[in-house]
């Protein structure tokens, strides 16, 4: 049976106009999703990569991957490593955090495995992280945006900022808004890898980044967070696209995540060994890394080591500019990042 999102819980909708479809896409996105994102689709793709891709040393390379301490970020982490990569591992809890690093040291017998402590959901948190990481004074040629979350009930952070956007959106934002300076050290090689999700095919870009609607959905939060994550990434193509960093977004399918199991506990079932492992989930983060910036477009969204489509077959949500420049105004606001 192929599954619909109404099985996995998305179904409000932003407006009256847009709820007369989401049901039809809802539909689309399931089809699309049970033919596409599933461990099957990857072993079928797999057979046209190019292994030669995932050979290219990265000694020397600087890295930073947010959220590594399990999921794609920790099978990101190690595919970097493994390759001779430096990888600043950036977690919320140290205790994890330090499991993680010490066992991917082990595997990949590479100590220049480092854990940095930083809470993404805080603002002024990734102020004094990038403040103090920047002091360093050396270049970071791969910033790994992986770190998010579906938080299904309404939670504040401290800030008084919904969880998920703080998180999947302002998070993302600040941090490599912030990192750019170290980026920059390292152009003509600096790349921004954004990973986001399937489920960003069902959302418009909205304005409305809090979720005011009383009716308060943490999955449709978390698709209009995906989508804005990929027209920041357009956005910071276009505005950096003389400093020498290549920005880009990439979706890693369905994998059997510990997020997905806790956020999506019937989804997960549902598809229980239909689901990538976190390794092949990452691949194509590890790809990215790895490619020469001659061979990729910016500000493009990747998929099973290729550039993706932005919308769902037959269902074509635009990415309203007007739209995003307001969301822009406002990250810069709430962030108090120039």
């Amino acid at each position: 049976m192929i599954p619909s999102l109404y099985h996995i819980g998305i179904s409000t909708c932003v407006s009256h106009s847009y709820s007369m479809f989401q049901p039809f896409r809802s539909a689309v996105f399931g089809i699309y999703g049970y033919l596409s994102f599933t461990k099957a689709s990857f072993e079928k793709n797999s057979k046209n990569f190019n292994e030669e891709d995932m050979k290219i040393d990265m000694k020397g390379k600087n890295c930073m991957v947010t959220g590594a301490n399990s999921g794609i970020g920790y099978a990101t982490t190690e595919g970097l490593a493994s390759r001779g990569a430096t990888v600043y591992m950036v977690c919320r809890s140290k205790d994890k955090g330090e499991a993680a690093r010490s066992e991917i040291q082990s595997k990949t017998n590479n100590s220049n495995v480092h854990l940095e402590i930083c809470d993404l959901s805080s603002v002024s948190d990734i102020k004094s992280f990038a403040s103090t990481f920047s002091s360093k004074n050396q270049p970071l040629h791969v910033l790994v945006n992986n770190a998010g979350l579906v938080e299904n009930n309404r939670v504040t952070t401290k800030d008084g900022l919904e969880l998920n956007f703080a998180v999947n959106v302002l998070g993302t934002y600040a941090i490599t808004e912030l990192m750019l300076p170290i980026l920059e050290k390292a152009a003509p090689d600096a790349k921004v890898i954004t990973v986001s999700s399937g489920g960003m095919y069902t959302e418009p870009l909205t304005k409305d980044l809090q979720y005011s609607e009383s009716n308060f959905s943490g999955l449709q939060q978390y698709g209009r967070n995906k989508r804005i994550q990929v027209a920041l990434t357009e956005k910071w193509a276009d505005i950096h696209k003389d400093k020498g960093i290549g920005f880009y977004s990439m979706h890693p399918g369905w994998a059997a995540t510990p997020g997905v199991e806790k956020s999506l506990p019937s989804f997960f079932k549902a598809l229980e060994g239909k689901l990538r492992s976190n390794v092949e989930g990452a691949d194509t983060v590890v790809w990215l890394a790895q490619q020469p910036k001659e061979k990729l477009n910016p500000g493009a969204f990747y998929f099973d080591r290729a550039e993706a489509p932005k919308h769902l077959p037959l269902v074509k949500i635009t990415n309203d500019p007007i739209v995003m420049d307001s969301i822009l105004d406002s990250l810069r606001s709430i962030s108090r990042i120039p």
